[in-house]
Order: C-alpha cells, then structure tokens, then sequence
C-alpha cells in the first residue's frame, strides 16, 4: 500500500514540477544551481490519498460482508419461500372448489409481501440464476394470490348478500306478536302507484322559521278520545332537538291554530328524553320519537306524563349525524326515523354492520308490562345518505330522493313480507318548498304528511288497487 501511495506521489509530483536547469564546469565537474523549495514533500495530496485509499478499504469491507450476509440468507429466504408455498396449497383446494377464504389470504398476501421484499434485497446485491429464480417465482405467486383474493372477495360478498336475504326471511317467518294485527284486509292495494298534489298547505304554528319538525293526524284506529287529533311536533332548538309537542282535537282546529294543548315531555333540549332529529309519530296515546343522543326510541304517555324507551339492534347504530337523510340538502340530525301504517310502528335507521344501508326495525309496546320492544328486523341495500326521507304503508318502505326545489321523487320500495326490493318506482312528490324534514304516512286516511322546511302539506296516496 505505501508502495503505491509514493508511486501516486512521485507521479504526481513529476508531472507538475518538473523543470529544466542550466549548469556549468566546474574542476571538471557539472556543477548547477537548485532551487529546494520545489521538491517540497506533498503532505496534503498525501493526507488526501490515504483518505481516498481508506474510504475504498471499508467500502470493499462493507460489499464483501453484505455479500456473505446475503449469501448466508439465501437459502433460509428460499425455505421461507417453500414454507409459504406449502402453506397455500390449501387454499389452493379450498378455492378450487368454490370455498371462501377472503381474510386468511389478506393475511398471506402481507406475508408474500415481506417475503417479496426480502427477495427483492438479496437478489439487488448477489444477482446469480438463483436469485433471479426466486425472484420470478415470488413474482408470479403475487400475481396469483391477488387473484384468488380478488375473486373470493367478490364471492365472500355474495355469501353477505345470500346471509342477509336468509335472515331478512326469517324475519318474515317470525311468529307474529300478540298485539300485531292482521291487516290482509287493509293491505290488499299493493304498491303505491301515484300521489295527489298537497289538499292541504298550512304553515306551520310555531312560525316558518322552525325549518324541522314533523306532524300529522293520530295514527291509531283504535285511539279513543284522539281518533281525529292532529299534532305538530317543531324542533325550536338549532332545528335539531325538541321538548314539546302540540295536539288539536280537531282538524277545524289545526287550521285554525285554537283549542291546543300542549304537552312537555322533558325538562330541557338537553334532557336523556328529548327528541333528536325530525321524526316522529303520535300512535294511540303516545309520541313515538328518537331519544336524545343515543340509539333509542322513546315513547311519551300523553296520559301518565311518562317516558319509556327501547335501544335499536344492530353493530354500530347511527346516531347524532352520522346516517342522517341526505340526498341532496343533509337534514341535520334524522338518523333515526320513527313511522306508523297499517301494521303498527316501524323504526328505519341506519347501521355500520349494515354498510350505513337502511335498516327496518318492528316496534311493538307491550301495555301489560309498559315496555316497548324489538320484535323484527331487516336489513336493505339501500344507502341511506342517498335518500331524502322514507315512510312505511302496509310493512312496504318507500324511499324518496330529490329532484329539484318542487318536486320529490318516491323511487324504492322494500317489502318486509317478502324481502324483496324494487328501484324502479318514479312517483312524483310535489312540493313547495327545497328540503324536506320528514314525511310519515297515515293508515287511518292513506295520507302523506309532509315538514316541507316550516311548510305542513298533506297528499293522498293512491294504490294498485283500492278495494279492501
């Protein structure tokens, strides 16, 4: 090595210093004049070929010690790689034959991955037929597991689709509660086939500036003493929360605006007994409604000033703003929407197990305990963000969507009986005003009521056929 730095040096040197000097004879010898200071030894350019010579010595050390460490970790990669393979031999059969296996090939597939990429490290520094081998080899075995996910994926939501529809039929199947009326006679009309224009527009009581709320006519049949009230039920605070409700003992007096009572089911907005969001039903001798910041329905006693409540069924039940109506202009806060027909009461809401779908759960109050309960639920595909409200006639759900400032859409129809959907209705929806806060529908006329932004319209439905 010394040998080769002063080799450098002197070549260096004799390049860049050499010079030619006149001498003379001198007692019969050449005799000439040197000036020293040009053969001054070159310390730095030798500081610096050591530096340079040093830096090569341990990048060659480094090289050569990645070399055998990657030469070391061939063939535990290569047992690693046979192992996997092995190891997704049965999933081979399993898919092969029509099997699902969706997560444990997700967790395969990020195994391969890491494999992959250790792979890919040891054949960037040794490049022999052997790593390029196993580099192909993991390549196409990527390929082919995204492949088997892909398509088992697709298969594992069939699955979901077959499950949901199997247990949307056991819903059906249930037995029928005690209290659920047989209504073969009431609900022979089929579908919705059209709706009039509003035969009644009132602003509401309370002002245009209450933009939410719900209303509408005593829903029960066999109400005694409220077989003809009417209601109205505003949201005074932020458009989202409410504690009273305003019942008319007639319709003459709801047109009026005299001869109310008024009725204060919780002692502020933010009581565990207000209502949240814009939906609400007064059924017999109570408003049904959703209970303030959970996943409850309420039910207040007009009768015994008394709140009894229920918690809705399903993974991760949406609740204050996260699955309100929302197809075009949001309506703060309708998560939960409480509706009445021919049946009894229906609760649609959305949940996260269900993909933020609509949800249609069966609600029945049990006088003789005072308790409100679950009895049935279905699962639809419908996204609940893409509709802008939905009411329920006979155990069918019908959905709406937006269509431009005066008109609405009814475009979905869900039937509980059957499971069976149809997203091919087109009925038009007058109204005269942009967003829509809630529409609920009356078994005991087969009217819509509608809380067009502080606006109360009323339409008749008509039906396939109106015999009964």
């Amino acid at each position: 090595m010394l040998q080769l730095l002063l080799l450098l040096l002197l070549s260096s040197t004799a390049d860049s210093q050499s010079q030619r000097v006149s001498g003379y004879k001198k007692a019969n010898a050449c005799v000439c004049q040197l000036n020293s200071t040009m053969w001054v030894f070159p310390a730095q350019k030798f500081k610096y070929v050591l530096e340079e010579v040093h830096t090569c010595e341990e990048s060659l050390n480094n090289l050569q010690e990645e070399l055998t460490f990657s030469s070391q970790r061939l063939p535990l990669i290569q047992d690693q790689f046979t192992n996997f393979t092995a190891r997704l031999e049965p999933y081979n059969y399993l898919h092969s034959q029509g099997l699902y296996t969706e997560l444990s090939l997700r967790q395969l597939g990020q195994e391969l991955s890491q494999l992959q990429v250790d792979i890919d490290v040891v054949h960037s520094q040794l490049n022999n037929s052997e790593t390029q081998k196993l580099s192909k080899e993991a390549d196409r075995l990527h390929k082919h597991v995204n492949k088997m996910q892909t398509i088992d994926t697709l298969n594992m939501k069939t699955v979901k689709e077959k499950l949901r529809y199997l247990k949307n039929n056991v819903e059906t199947c249930k037995s029928i509660p005690k209290d659920f009326r047989v209504q073969d006679k009431h609900c022979v009309r089929g579908l919705i086939t059209n709706i009039s224009d509003p035969i009644t527009t009132k602003v509401s009581p309370h002002g245009k500036s209450y933009i939410s709320g719900s209303w509408g006519k005593q829903a029960q049949n066999e109400s005694e003493g409220q077989k003809n009230s009417y209601w109205v039920q505003p949201l005074l605070s932020s458009h989202i929360w409410g504690n009273t409700v305003r019942l008319y003992q007639t319709y003459e007096d709801f047109m009026a605006s005299t001869n109310h009572r008024e009725f204060t089911f919780a002692s502020s907005y933010s009581h565990p007994s207000t209502n949240e969001g814009p939906n609400a039903v007064l059924y017999g001798e109570a408003l049904y409604y959703h209970c303030y910041r959970s996943a409850d329905i309420c039910r207040y006693d007009l009768e015994a000033n008394e709140v009894k409540r229920v918690t809705l069924p399903g993974t991760g039940v949406g609740f204050n703003n996260k699955f309100p109506y929302c197809y075009y202009d949001c309506r703060l806060n309708s998560d939960v929407d409480v509706e009445a027909d021919e049946t009894g009461l229906w609760a649609l809401y959305a949940t996260i197990g269900n993909h933020g779908n609509l949800v249609i759960s069966r609600l029945v109050w049990d006088s003789e305990v005072k308790s409100l309960n679950v009895t049935q639920t279905w699962e639809t595909r419908l996204f609940k963000k893409a509709t802008s409200n939905a009411f329920m006639v006979c155990g069918v759900m019908y959905a709406t969507r937006y269509v431009n400032e005066y008109r609405e859409e009814v475009f979905y129809a869900f039937d509980t009986a059957t499971g069976k959907e149809d997203n091919s209705l087109a009925i038009p929806l007058e109204k005269v005003a942009k967003a829509v806060a809630s529409l609920s529908y009356n078994p005991t006329n087969k009217q819509i009521y509608m809380y067009n932004d502080g606006y109360l319209l009323a339409y008749q439905a008509h039906f396939r056929s109106e015999a009964l």
